[in-house]
């Protein structure tokens, strides 16, 4: 497989000089580790993983700094500077990643986090970052399954609750309502599929629905009662922040537990309490 700039590579040292040593980079040809990245008692012949970039004159150059973010992936990356090429990032690495002004969603400010895509520029064979996340991640998908535990990063808000990428490769939503748990921008967690859409538009939850997880969740209920002498006031009709803040679930998970206690026989349930029979 040939090697490509922004990703990861173990490469072989070919030879040593004054100001570093040079990589064995195959398709790229001889790549330079610069002195103050090249580990102690390296030598010719040895194996190095680094990371592979351009540098100032868009010549191939390795580091074995790590990046905050790799080719094809997003992150949160702060901006450290805007001047009329575009706004300049933190990721990691000595040069900085430019986001020029024509991948700017809105205009970037110097101090402010950003969740940024990286790409190469088929023109200059750069890297270049992005804040216009779908024209490079998909919003549609055939092939993630209701209830699969994904990977999220929560990327933007919008009027219906938060976008989020899925496992460096798609965008969905977990809607505004669903949410019962403090989400900032940047933020990374585990989230689940709820499902995909006819349109293939992905909806997305916190928690996963899964029948052993509700059998769990009417024990936990069954389990406060006692200890509450039998009764209590968290209803299907109380605040969905209450019902998470003693379950960790959401409004819709707790009202069919309750359904579920309720057709056993198990509980009585009123407006204003619930009891254990």
């Amino acid at each position: 497989m040939a090697l490509r700039i922004g990703t990861y590579n173990t490469l072989t040292i070919s030879k040593r000089t004054d100001f570093g040593v040079y990589l064995d980079a195959d398709n790229l040809g001889e790549i330079l580790l610069p002195k103050r990245y090249v580990p102690k008692g390296c030598d010719v012949g040895d194996s190095i993983t680094v990371f592979l970039y351009l540098d100032s004159d868009d010549i191939p150059i390795a580091t074995t700094e790590k990046p905050l973010v790799t080719l094809n992936e997003s992150a949160l990356l702060k901006v450290k500077d805007v001047n009329h090429y575009g706004a300049f990032l933190d990721w990691g690495l000595s040069k900085d990643l430019l986001v020029p002004f024509s991948e700017q969603q809105t205009p970037m400010q110097e101090g402010t986090s950003y969740v940024v895509y990286v790409y190469q520029d088929e023109r200059t064979e750069r890297l270049v970052g992005t804040t216009k996340l779908g024209k490079y991640l998909r919003e549609e998908s055939q092939s993630l399954q209701a209830n699969q535990a994904v990977d999220l990063l929560i990327s933007g808000q919008t009027e219906l609750g938060f976008k989020a990428v899925i496992n460096q490769l798609y965008i969905g939503v977990v809607f505004r309502n669903e949410v019962f748990q403090p989400l900032t921008i940047g933020q990374q967690l585990t989230g689940y599929i709820k499902q995909i859409r006819d349109d293939g538009k992905i909806d997305l939850t916190l928690s996963k629905i899964a029948s052993e997880d509700r059998d769990d969740l009417v024990e936990k209920i069954v389990s406060y009662l006692k200890t509450q002498g039998g009764e209590s006031t968290l209803t299907d009709k109380s605040p969905p922040h209450d019902i998470y803040t003693r379950f960790g679930v959401s409004k819709a998970r707790y009202k069919k537990a309750l359904g579920q206690l309720y057709r056993d026989k198990k509980i009585s349930l009123s407006k204003e309490k619930i009891k254990l029979l």
